[in-house]
């Protein structure tokens, strides 16, 4: 087994000295204090939305203290993201490694090279792993299909969806490319049934998880055994709504400190959900792994005009220490939207709570107490049971 480098075995304790040691440098005294990796939840998490503000504010990049950028891009939103000319300066060369991808693969990139930054980030990450670079972009399949025959090339980069697309229209005009025999993939979901049918061609087909704004998160190996964090980051997975942790196997948020000097993020809530997995990677390497993407931690509804957001059930939790865990759950009778919130708490005082309640909703709720460890850890805290049609 080779790894893309040392940092990948590393010990627990080596990588959270190191890592320290790294947000300590790159987000400066602010962070002096800060002990343990722990710690982060001293700091205050940083939401898309603030971001966007921030950036209308300060343009193009807000308050972010950005050094030695040649790219500017702008997904939807919108929000601003840089771009290095550093070495795999989003840090993706670690999972094309381990995809398998080097010196002697031709990799077609297909991920758009305009607006957002993914084909850069992936051009860089082949370059970083010695591939040489197709830079084909999005759309013209039958141009895409043609390309990659002349050029040999034996790497699928892009959405998961538009290989199949690739391989249907080099079908249809009699076109071999057998020659593709990996797949790194990201941008959208890769369901079991589309990656086995990529297996039936002889294509290995791993998926990453990443944002623009950080780069890299977590990768799939050859073993496919959960997605194994990236070394440049530091990773929480909170309640949503709060900067608080889950519990070990819990579904929470996903929050992303970038350790990047050149753009640094602290606690930026990408607003997705998790899970750490527990045990090590059967691939040896060492750091933690999570279950891949599990859904959307904004669940923000609207109830009799209201909006509800897991911000305020964050901050009933606070006002009533008590309360473990709640969840809001939205009905509606026939004629009109009904509002149940459940609580584990060991209180009783149901009309404490649904004073709390009415003050941060702004509406009235049942209030319903269950028992501890009865309501799913699944990290929902807004459920939404209203008939969509």
């Amino acid at each position: 087994m080779t790894y893309f480098d040392a940092l990948e075995t590393r010990s627990a304790d080596q990588r959270e000295a190191e890592q320290l040691a790294q947000l300590r440098a790159v987000i400066g005294a602010s962070v002096h204090d800060l002990s343990s990796l722990e710690d982060l939840q001293k700091l205050p998490v940083l939401r898309k939305s603030d971001l966007t503000v921030a950036q209308a504010q300060q343009p193009p990049f807000g308050n972010i203290a950005t050094q030695n950028i040649t790219h500017l891009f702008q997904s939807p939103g919108p929000i601003n993201e840089p771009g290095g000319a550093g070495p795999d300066w989003w840090r993706f060369g670690r999972f094309l490694h381990a995809t398998g991808i080097g010196s002697a693969d031709v990799v077609q990139n297909t991920f758009s090279y305009h607006f957002t930054p993914a084909g850069k980030m992936f051009e860089s990450a082949a370059l970083a792993v010695g591939a040489r670079v197709f830079a084909a972009g999005t759309g013209q399949t039958a141009q895409q299909v043609q390309a990659a025959s002349a050029f040999g090339v034996t790497t699928y980069a892009g959405t998961p969806d538009f290989l199949g697309i690739i391989l249907t229209k080099a079908d249809e005009l009699n076109i071999d490319l057998s020659g593709i025999t990996k797949a790194a993939v990201s941008g959208g979901p890769l369901f079991p049934a589309v990656r086995q049918g990529y297996a039936d061609r002889g294509i290995t087909c791993l998926q990453c998880y990443a944002t623009a704004d950080v780069g890299l998160i977590a990768y799939e190996t050859i073993e496919m055994d959960g997605m194994i964090l990236d070394e440049g980051i530091i990773v929480e997975i909170v309640v949503p709504g709060t900067g608080l942790p889950v519990s070990d196997g819990e579904i929470g948020e996903v929050l992303v400190t970038s350790l990047n000097p050149d753009y640094p993020l602290v606690r930026f809530a990408t607003g997705d959900m998790s899970s750490y997995l527990s045990g090590q990677a059967a691939c040896g390497r060492t750091n933690r792994r999570i279950s891949g993407w599990k859904g959307r931690a904004d669940q923000a509804a609207k109830v009799k005009g209201m909006f509800i957001r897991p911000e305020q059930v964050a901050r009933l939790l606070m006002r009533h220490p008590e309360i473990s865990k709640a969840r809001a759950q939205i009905g509606h009778d026939g004629s009109n939207d009904t509002l149940v919130v459940k609580l584990e708490t060991n209180g009783s005082d149901t009309a404490a709570y649904k004073a709390a309640i009415a003050d941060e909703f702004k509406l009235k709720a049942e209030v319903i107490i269950v028992n501890e460890g009865s309501l799913p850890r699944d990290g929902v805290v807004i459920e939404d049971q209203r008939d969509p049609s």
